[in-house]
């Protein structure tokens, strides 16, 4: 599964109200350093992004600062976002320290529709001005999983996905020697 499978298999996880916290908000902050965070009140759209993306294999940058994903991965112009790819926006000023992060759906009109954390205290989507857009990001190489791990996590084998983690050829190459090896393998067990 690709990071933004693993967000949308959360869609409708929500902070639970009062002094009880939501177990699996908590273990999200856990998956990506924060094991402090003991609360689903703490802002965890940032915890959230880091988590979908180390469940598939990536690394994360491992903050809960959400414009610390201005950092990661490849720049990418908003005309050429894809599903999937991270989108960080300001909140409070835009020069400011405080931001949103999620992953990118789509684009609507003046609006961006984000997957993402913390949303209205939820996994939802939810539209953002474009106007407060701070980056797109895509994973790069360095970020994502390590193309040899791409099969064994499950992330998929499309030309597609395997464009989104950068450089593929090594995995295709690989593929191509599986196959000849397999090949080989039943001409030889005849």
């Amino acid at each position: 599964m690709t990071p933004y499978d693993y967000a949308r298999s959360r869609v409708g996880l929500k902070e639970t109200p009062g002094p009880l916290h939501n177990d699996e908000i908590i273990a999200m902050f856990a998956k990506v350093g924060h094991s402090w965070v003991k609360d689903d009140e703490t802002a965890w759209c940032s915890a959230f992004r880091g988590w979908a993306e180390e469940m598939a294999g990536g690394k994360s940058t491992r903050k809960l600062d959400a414009r610390s994903w201005l950092k990661w991965g490849k720049p990418v112009d908003i005309s050429e976002a894809i599903a999937g790819d991270t989108v960080i926006f300001w909140r409070g000023k835009p020069g400011g320290w405080q931001g949103h992060v999620g992953f990118f759906v789509r684009n609507d009109g003046d609006n961006i529709v984000v997957l993402g954390g913390n949303q209205g205290n939820a996994v939802s989507e939810a539209s953002y001005p474009a106007s407060r857009l701070l980056g797109v990001r895509r994973a790069s190489a360095k970020s994502a999983a390590a193309p040899e791990n791409i099969a064994a996590t499950g992330a998929g084998l499309s030309i597609a996905a395997l464009a989104a983690y950068g450089n593929y050829w090594p995995v295709v190459a690989a593929l191509c020697a599986a196959v000849a090896a397999l090949i080989i393998w039943k001409r030889v067990k005849r």
